[in-house]
């Protein structure tokens, strides 16, 4: 075989891969309108989040010396959409546990299609889906008083961002959902993690008023260097401003957590797939 043949059939099966890919994408996003209840529970919770931390607590909450609700506001928001995008992992992991234990998994392994379709399938139709989650929340946000004060480029920059940072915690759950017994532990096991990282970050509260011992803890957590970047990149009031390398650098810090995260676990996954499948 010639190198130009060898390198022809590589091309192939490249966009064979590719286009199976698209086709599993196309699967998924198909199931949304014939399950709303994915679609209701998807954009009720973050919705919930900004209404219960921006009504209830944000005139306890000081940002900045100053307890006014308006500003708390402006703060939470970037929060939410870095947490709701790390909370994509729950879907990606329920979906992939849903199709192991139904079988469809070895259905699509009597299928010509690349191995790594039915995954990348799953994480593309999951990432539109909450790109549409995130349209409902600026809505929400601009309803109870959020706004962007920066120019349009540094707004695409934020929003790109969290779409990163959501395909990467994709990843993640695509791992945990091959890797669990049942849809039940699934749904626990992609979430119960999250709540600590989401708590111990600046999501909700300035990182300047934790505990001395959980400071340099939410710094460098990828939540908060994701929020810290989404505020400056919006124009939104951040406290959390310290001697450090995530304070003075979120926005790098986030971009190398989103490209470790695919790194590591995007092979992981497909590895993982691969083993399952081959049983």
């Amino acid at each position: 075989m010639t190198a130009s043949t060898t390198t022809a059939t590589l091309a192939t099966r490249r966009n064979g891969a590719l286009v199976d890919a698209m086709l599993m994408t196309w699967r998924n996003l198909k199931q949304i309108p014939r399950v709303p209840d994915k679609l209701m529970y998807g954009t009720i919770q973050p919705i919930m989040f900004v209404l219960l931390f921006a009504y209830v607590f944000g005139g306890a909450i000081p940002v900045g010396g100053h307890s006014n609700p308006s500003i708390y506001r402006e703060f939470l928001m970037a929060g939410i959409f870095a947490q709701t995008m790390s909370f994509s992992v729950a879907s990606s992991s329920v979906g992939l546990a849903d199709d192991m234990q139904k079988g469809l998994v070895d259905r699509f392994r009597s299928f010509p299609i690349a191995r790594s379709a039915v995954i990348a399938g799953r994480v593309v139709g999951d990432l539109v889906f909450n790109a549409f989650v995130m349209l409902v929340m600026v809505g929400c946000g601009l309803i109870v008083g959020w706004r962007i004060h920066t120019g349009v480029i540094d707004t695409v920059i934020g929003f790109a961002l969290l779409l990163g940072f959501a395909f990467a915690m994709l990843w993640v759950g695509a791992l945990i959902g091959l890797s669990v017994p049942s849809v039940e532990v699934a749904a626990s096991a992609g979430l119960i993690w999250l709540f600590p990282l989401t708590f111990i970050s600046n999501i909700f509260v300035p990182g300047d008023r934790l505990p001395g011992i959980l400071k340099p803890i939410a710094a460098w957590n990828p939540l908060s260097t994701v929020t810290s970047a989404c505020r400056n990149l919006f124009g939104n009031p951040n406290p959390f401003v310290t001697d450090s390398f995530p304070s003075r650098h979120p926005l790098l810090l986030s971009v190398l957590y989103i490209l470790a995260i695919i790194a590591i676990f995007a092979p992981l996954a497909i590895r993982k797939y691969t083993v399952a499948t081959s049983r």
